[in-house]
C-alpha cells in the first residue's frame, strides 16, 4: 500500500499521471517527467529547502535503492499487503505505480508548502476507496483501510527507514545527522495524517520493532517479492535494475531479509550498486526536481531580496 499505489487503479489516472508517466528513451537526457515542471512554480522554499537533511537524502541517487527497500519492507504487514493485493495493478502497470510514488515524494520534498500539502491531500483522497479485510499474523480477521492511522504509520515508518537506511549505506553525509532526517521527514508523515510520527532514529527503530512483531509472510508476500525481483522494466533501466535490487536486498536489516526469505547476494552487490549510483552522478549532481526547486527559490529570493529557505533542522 505504498503512497500513490492506487493512482492508476479502479478509476483511472489523476493529476495528468498518464501524460507525465516515466517512459525511458522518450525524453531528452537530464529531463524529468512533465510534472517536475510544476516545481518551478510556488510561493516559498517548501517544508525543507537547500541545506536540509531531507534534500540531502531524497536528492541522493540512493533513493533508487530506497524505493525497492521500502516496497520490500512494506509487504511484511498483512494489512498493507492486503490493500496492495486487493486494489493495486502493480504487476500490470509497474511504471504507473512507480510514477505516483515518485511524484508524491518529489513534490513533498522539493515543492512549495502549498504543493506538498495538495499532494498529500490527493493521495489521501485516492486512499479513501481502499478498504477491505485481512487475516493478521494470529489468524484473526481484521478490517483495513488505506487511511487507517496504524497502517499510515507503518507506511511512513517504512519509507523513513528505507530512505535513511539506503542513504547511510550508499549516500553521503547528512546535514545534522540521521536524527535530523527523521525529524524533518516526520513532516511528510503529518501531512499524510500520521499523529506524532517518530522524530529520532531510536524512536523509529522502536516502532519498526513493534510492527515487525505483526509481520506475516504468505503467498501474497512471496508473489510481491518475486515481482519486485523481476518487474519487467524495459530498456536500459531494466538491464540495470537487477544491480539495484541486489543492493537493496544486501542493505536490508538481516531480520527483514530472513522474514522475506531473501538471501544476501553471493556476488559483491553493494560494490556494484555503489559504482552504478556513482555513475549516475555523471548526469549531474541534482535531479530535475531539485534543479527546478532551486530555480524557484532563486526566483523568489531575487524578487524579495532575501532568503526564502526554511532553516534546516
Amino acid at each position: 500500500m505504498a503512497v500513490g499505489g492506487a493512482q492508476r487503479e479502479r478509476g483511472g489516472p489523476e493529476h495528468g499521471a498518464q501524460d507525465a508517466r516515466w517512459r525511458p528513451g522518450h525524453r531528452p537526457r537530464g529531463a524529468g517527467p512533465a510534472w517536475t515542471a510544476a516545481l518551478l512554480e510556488g510561493d516559498d522554499a517548501g517544508f525543507f529547502g537547500p541545506g536540509s537533511a531531507t534534500w540531502a537524502v531524497i536528492g541522493s541517487p540512493a533513493t533508487l535503492v530506497a524505493g525497492i527497500r521500502a516496497l520490500l519492507l512494506q509487504t511484511l504487514h498483512p494489512g498493507a499487503m492486503a490493500g496492495v493485493h486487493d486494489w493495486s495493478r502493480y504487476a500490470e502497470d509497474p511504471l504507473g505505480r512507480l510514477d505516483g510514488t515518485v511524484r508524491w515524494v518529489a513534490t513533498t520534498t522539493f515543492g512549495d508548502r502549498r504543493a506538498a500539502t495538495a499532494a498529500a491531500a490527493a493521495v489521501t483522497r485516492l486512499h479513501g476507496r481502499i478498504r477491505g479485510t485481512y487475516e493478521d499474523a494470529s489468524g484473526a480477521e481484521r478490517p483495513y483501510s488505506a487511511n487507517d492511522p496504524h497502517l499510515l504509520r507503518w507506511v511512513h515508518d517504512a519509507f523513513t527507514e528505507a530512505f535513511l537506511g539506503a542513504h547511510e549505506v550508499f549516500g553521503g553525509a547528512i546535514p545534522g545527522g540521521p536524527d535530523a532526517f527523521v525529524r524533518e521527514w516526520a513532516q511528510a508523515g503529518r501531512l499524510m495524517g500520521v499523529d506524532d510520527p517518530p522524530e529520532t532514529v531510536a524512536a523509529l527503530r522502536a516502532e519498526l520493532d513493534g510492527f515487525l512483531a505483526e509481520a506475516k509472510v504468505d503467498d501474497r508476500v512471496r508473489t510481491a517479492v518475486r515481482f519486485l525481483r523481476r518487474p519487467g522494466v524495459p530498456g536500459v533501466t531494466g538491464l540495470l535494475y537487477p544491480v539495484v535490487f541486489a543492493g537493496a536486498v544486501a542493505s536490508l536489516d538481516p531480520r527483514v531479509r530472513e522474514l522475506l526469505g531473501l538471501r544476501r547476494p553471493w556476488w559483491p552487490a553493494m560494490t556494484a550498486t555503489r559504482a552504478l549510483l556513482g555513475g549516475l552522478l555523471l548526469f549531474g549532481p541534482d535531479s530535475p526536481s531539485e534543479r527546478n526547486a532551486r530555480t524557484r527559490i532563486a526566483r523568489l529570493e531575487a524578487t524579495t531580496g532575501g532568503a526564502t529557505s526554511p532553516r534546516p533542522s
